[in-house]
């Protein structure tokens, strides 16, 4: 007798290629069947008539790192369909650390992935180790982070590596690898990875390399020099022969669309003499991230404690909100955007939670200042344990990307106050807006940019797919419901029609509802 049969449904397998009606056995956490089922025993039988039965999706760009551990709240991402997530982003994590960078790291990310006091790890291992005790609603993987081995080698200095430094995060990479991570990220934009050279992103490479490993990589620059930014991360892929993937592809500001289909013509280029990319892109014309993102890298230097400090010198601020409204060297939020698109999405205090959801210019209207005074005071108050959500660009632009060979779907969804309402909406929104009522692409097509492409790109051999053998990671849901319903004035909506998910071959949503079951594993290299 089976643990779980799924019956009657339009099994679209991952593939891309287009629905065929088999029905699907599960034993023993794996698909143990695909074929004409009626008349089998299972302990479960779920019957999918006019459903989608699909594998789990997959996430390749999330910052769950450490709200997995609270299935009460990171549930929602198995309520839409995603039964796997890849940690480690933007080369800013929570792991490895030493005893001196562990606090630096914890006041650098308080912001972007919680307060969860003490971290009782180091290495790779360690923190894999403690997710594997952790309750994991969903499968559970990891990048090395580059801004991680950086400040174990040279701290949060803002220059260039020598030598000697460089060679240590080689080392430092290696030996995340060997530890389970599947490849090295980088956030070329944010401290300290911003202060990288060439052949410090080459030698990280090469070390990922070795192991067969990725190089995910938030480029330097996502909007006036975004081109020059992809060519230098295919350079380092062309130098290292790592495997290429962009994060969270975009191109942002109006003054800057005339770029689009240039960035993409680059991968399509590098792809051609035989570097393999690929990207992720979530489905919204709005980014999320840090709201210390909007200062100049040299702010950054010597990491939080002396970016607050140079907060606080009055001095510097008339020269500081000049930078912030004109330069164009850096990935400029402000200039690129203006205060009026820059929404402030969590804060840490009570105080300051009425702001949430406001833009800059009205904080600063509120306030009665200068709305670059509000942010930069704002910052201070909250010791920058602050994220916001930036309006960038057109959904043209978006359906250039989404439909790309090289796309597949990522939500780089961020928890906490009034998110982006990627968090909760991603893949449902695919599913729903794009496959359904756009016509983008037929849903097999949206189902394969959402399970098999992230598990190739992961090298996940048996996930990704349904296929006799793998593990039963799957999803049932009805193709003329499911959407997307989180807005950016109310995120907080669980999505509609997605009705059965199961992780492991365990039963994770039941009639659209999270059984509390936490069969999550973690998948090491």
């Amino acid at each position: 007798m089976y643990d779980v049969l799924i019956q009657n449904g339009l099994l679209c397998d991952g593939t891309g290629n287009p629905w065929t009606k088999l029905d699907v056995a599960v034993k023993d956490g794996k698909i143990k069947k695909v074929g004409k089922l009626q008349g089998s025993a299972a302990a479960l039988t779920i019957d999918a008539a006019g459903k989608v039965v699909s594998p789990g999706f997959i996430d390749p760009h999330v910052h769950s790192d450490l709200w997995c551990t609270r299935p009460d709240v990171h549930h929602i991402k198995v309520l839409q369909g995603v039964t796997t997530e890849l940690f480690g982003q933007d080369g800013i994590s929570v792991a490895p650390v030493t005893e001196a960078t562990k606090p630096l790291w914890q006041k650098q990310l308080k912001g972007l992935n919680g307060d969860f006091g003490d971290w009782p790890w180091e290495s790779v291992d360690d923190y894999l180790r403690f997710l594997e005790q952790a309750k994991l609603a969903g499968n559970a993987a990891y990048l090395v982070p580059h801004g991680n081995i950086r400040t174990i080698a040279m701290g949060f200095d803002g220059r260039e590596a020598t030598e000697q430094e460089i060679e240590e995060m080689r080392l430092l990479v290696e030996e995340g690898m060997r530890q389970g991570a599947i490849g090295v990220s980088s956030g070329i934009q944010y401290p300290p990875c911003v202060f990288a050279s060439k052949a410090e992103l080459i030698a990280i490479c090469e070390a990922s390399a070795k192991y067969d490993g990725s190089f995910v990589v938030h480029i330097r620059n996502e909007s006036n020099l975004s081109l020059e930014a992809l060519e230098e991360v295919i350079d380092a892929a062309r130098h290292s022969g790592v495997r290429l993937h962009v994060s969270h592809f975009k191109v942002c500001g109006s003054i800057n669309r005339d770029k689009w289909q240039r960035a993409l013509q680059l991968l399509d280029d590098g792809r051609a003499e035989g570097i393999e990319i690929t990207f992720d892109q979530y489905p919204y014309t709005a980014a999320s991230t840090v709201f210390s993102a909007i200062l100049p890298p040299w702010m950054h230097d010597g990491g939080t404690e002396e970016m607050l400090a140079r907060l606080q010198d009055r001095t510097l601020r008339p020269a500081l909100k000049h930078e912030m409204l004109t330069n164009g060297e850096y990935d400029n939020t402000v200039r690129n955007n203006g205060w009026g698109n820059i929404v402030i999405a969590s804060v840490a205090s009570e105080a300051n939670k009425h702001l949430e959801g406001k833009n800059v210019q009205e904080i600063g209207e509120l306030r009665g200042i200068d709305p670059a005074d509000a942010a930069l005071d704002l910052l201070l108050e909250e010791k920058a344990a602050v994220t916001m959500v930036i309006h960038w660009g057109v959904e043209e632009d978006i359906l250039q990307a989404m439909t790309h060979p090289l796309q597949m779907v990522g939500s780089d969804g961020v928890f906490g106050g009034k998110p982006h309402p990627r968090l909760y909406g991603s893949f449902p929104r695919v599913a729903g807006r794009y496959a359904r009522e756009q016509n983008t692409f037929p849903i097999w097509e949206a189902v394969r940019r959402m399970t098999s492409a992230p598990a190739q790109f992961m090298r996940l051999k048996d996930r990704g797919l349904i296929r006799e053998g793998n593990w039963a990671d799957i999803v049932v849901f009805d193709p003329s419901k499911i959407a997307d319903r989180a807005t950016y004035d109310d995120p907080l909506q669980t999505p509609v029609g997605i009705s059965h998910v199961l992780v492991n071959g365990q039963l994770a949503v039941q009639d659209g509802i999270f059984t509390g079951v936490t069969a999550g594993r973690v998948l090491r290299r």
